[in-house]
């Protein structure tokens, strides 16, 4: 998966389309009847998509006004990542960006690698400090060297005033409070650390009620991307009934997480609105008024976590 998936069709245009076997396309319709308000990508990795530009011209064509992409100062070009930031224009959507390092590089970090991320924090397009967290299903990184590289970017986030977008994902045997419970651990390591001022996010959520509980009752934003589409997350979706409405934030992941009806595509920005419209559904938002209100408060929840107005 990732941007080996993301080709385009011989014609192109800012539709929707699913590539099948033999380098043929289906073309997929956007919601319908339209969503009533713009929507805001809060997670993208603008820098693996294979033309960026094309992307951020489709996400305008369907009211996607607002992208936020993340990198890892210590695998990815910041010159070209720094870059995106300009593209955005009145024509183009608005593009911001989350630095931090990522668990599976925990290895890499350094006295030098946290110099490079306060100096990045300088930027005014720089908004989030993320993603970060722990990753207990790869590994990549000895698990006490992510704990630690964990707590020293709570930390810089507080120093820097800066919102924390959390990547939490458990081993294979993630039962609530063993070993391989990334999210059990992390809480607690936040909670002893102070959860930052400026806010935090749950990236890519796909927790049940019970779980989502005490990320809820701290504060926390939570951000639904295509995984919530998928046919096995009934779990998730239930955990999407429960945020409150003022901390709900929606994103894509992409090039990963590609939402129904285009799975077995490679995600992009624009993706958002699929998923818009089934936690809209979830929610009980029927297309109309009810719709555009739950857009209009998601959008702007968006906006509050990245310290942005439009």
């Amino acid at each position: 998966m990732g941007s080996d998936r993301l080709k385009y069709p011989p014609e192109r245009d800012f539709g929707f389309y699913q590539r099948k076997k033999h380098d043929k396309w289906r073309a997929v319709e956007a919601p319908s009847p339209a969503l009533e308000y713009t929507v805001a990508d809060s997670h993208a990795h603008l820098h693996m998509l294979p033309d960026p530009q094309w992307e951020l011209a489709r996400c305008a064509a369907n009211g996607v006004d607002l992208v936020c992409t993340v990198a890892d100062p210590s695998e990815d070009d910041m010159a070209q990542v720094m870059s995106f930031a300009a593209m955005g224009d009145d024509e183009m959507p608005e593009v911001l960006l989350a630095v931090g390092v990522h668990p599976h590089n925990a290895r890499l970090y350094s006295d030098e690698l946290e110099r490079q991320l306060v100096q990045l924090a300088g930027c005014d397009a720089v908004r989030v400090l993320g993603e970060v967290g722990l990753d207990y299903h790869y590994d990549f990184s000895p698990r006490d060297c992510q704990r630690d590289v964990f707590r020293r970017q709570i930390r810089l986030a507080k120093q820097l005033g800066l919102p924390l977008a959390l990547h939490l994902r458990g081993g294979a045997e993630a039962e609530e409070g063993g070993e391989d419970d990334a999210h059990g651990q992390a809480f607690r390591i936040l909670e002893e650390e102070g959860f930052p001022e400026a806010g935090t996010l749950l990236h890519c959520c796909a927790l049940g009620p019970e779980a989502l509980k005490p990320w809820i009752q701290a504060g926390c934003y939570i951000a639904y991307g295509g995984a919530l589409t998928f046919k096995n997350a009934e779990t998730a979706r239930e955990g999407a009934r429960l945020v409150p409405e003022d901390r709900l934030l929606l994103e894509t992941d992409s090039p990963y997480m590609t939402p129904e009806p285009l799975r077995g595509a490679g995600c992009t920005p624009a993706h958002v609105v699929f998923t818009a419209e089934l936690l809209a559904q979830v929610r009980g938002a029927r297309p109309g008024s009810a719709r555009e209100t739950l857009l209009r408060q998601i959008h702007g929840n968006t906006e509050r976590f990245l310290g942005c107005s439009r």
